[in-house]
């Protein structure tokens, strides 16, 4: 499966530098559907994505704590994994305590998608390095200069860490790549997601797009910039602001490339998924309405969100959280 990766004031040249504690894709979205009202009609940058099924049977998983499952990230293991359990690794987790990072595998991104015997992968508990109240939103990004797989996940929502795999199953602990204190005026600083995308001007290789959650309570999109995946610079200012999109909270941001431009994806509160033109160099705040309206039946029951997006075959996917907060499942659409 190929991947697709993806302020309202554009970022100056420097940002935040932090360190870190120790040391160290499948992109696409779905067609531009209804905008909201007033707003202007553009061109399709994503195509129409349907509902096709749930990728796991919630009922029969042996690790499900919470009766929920949120941000789910497949990535394709050809050519990058030797002995992989499946053709396609499928990570999520459930977000309240005690979270838990999971993994389940398949042939097909259609499924049907085995659970991992190991769940959960990556645990609240991780000695001598962390012990928290849940770990959640994991995010794997395919490093092909270390061929490894990089995990990017929050516990609590004030970090976000990174640990790293040779087999997408078993992880060693890279450190914290960001936290509250690195972005001024945030409460959180989580559900994260890094893509390979050069700034040349900026002398990055990689970019992180991830929830911020203001002093005020309203949550907007975030975004960084970093040479080597593991030490960041961010931008104070929101990447997208969510009253500049006329809503209270926006969440679950992904990076897509699209007709030599970049987009980034994500939710919002009204249960949709909506998609904002930022340009190669992350200067462009070219918001383009809804890209993807939930289903009013299940399993969305009028919200979609965290949308992760693939292809395989030429068959473009989408996988998203469908249903309620704190009540969601993995669903699948698909291009078409």
């Amino acid at each position: 499966m190929s991947d697709a990766h993806s302020p309202d004031t554009p970022a100056p040249g420097v940002g935040r530098r932090t360190a870190l504690l120790g040391a160290g894709a499948l992109l696409a979205p779905g067609l531009l559907g209804p905008a909201p009202a007033g707003a202007a009609r553009t061109a399709p940058v994503l195509p129409r994505y349907t509902f096709l099924r749930e990728a796991l049977d919630t009922s029969s998983l042996a690790y499900n704590p919470t009766g929920e499952l949120i941000f789910p990230c497949l990535r394709g293991t050809a050519g990058r994994l030797s002995g992989a359990p499946g053709r396609f690794l499928l990570y999520y987790a459930p977000h309240d305590a005690p979270g838990g990072i999971c993994l389940a595998y398949a042939d097909s991104p259609e499924g049907p998608f085995t659970e991992h015997p190991g769940n959960p992968i990556v645990s609240r508990t991780w000695s001598p390095h962390y012990s928290v109240s849940h770990v959640s939103s994991p995010h794997v990004m395919w490093n092909a200069e270390h061929r490894e797989m990089w995990l990017y996940f929050h516990g609590e929502n004030t970090t976000t860490r990174l640990a790293r795999s040779r087999n997408g199953i078993d992880f060693d602990y890279q450190g914290t790549v960001l936290t509250t204190a690195m972005v001024p005026g945030t409460t959180e600083a989580s559900y994260a997601r890094v893509f390979e995308h050069p700034l040349p001007d900026r002398g990055a290789r990689y970019v992180m797009v991830f929830m911020r959650n203001s002093t005020g309570g309203n949550r907007s999109i975030g975004w960084g910039w970093s040479a080597d995946g593991i030490t960041f610079d961010f931008d104070p200012r929101p990447l997208v602001s969510h009253s500049s999109v006329g809503v209270a909270n926006l969440s679950g941001p992904h990076v897509v490339e699209r007709g030599g431009s970049t987009y980034v994806a994500y939710h919002t509160d009204r249960g949709d998924i909506r998609l904002t033109e930022v340009g190669r160099d992350f200067s462009l705040r070219n918001h383009l309405g809804v890209v993807h309206s939930p289903l009013a039946g299940p399993p969305d029951s009028g919200r979609s969100a965290a949308p992760s997006y693939g292809s395989d075959g030429g068959t473009q996917y989408m996988f998203y959280e469908a249903g309620h907060r704190l009540g969601a499942t993995i669903a699948i659409a698909r291009a078409g």
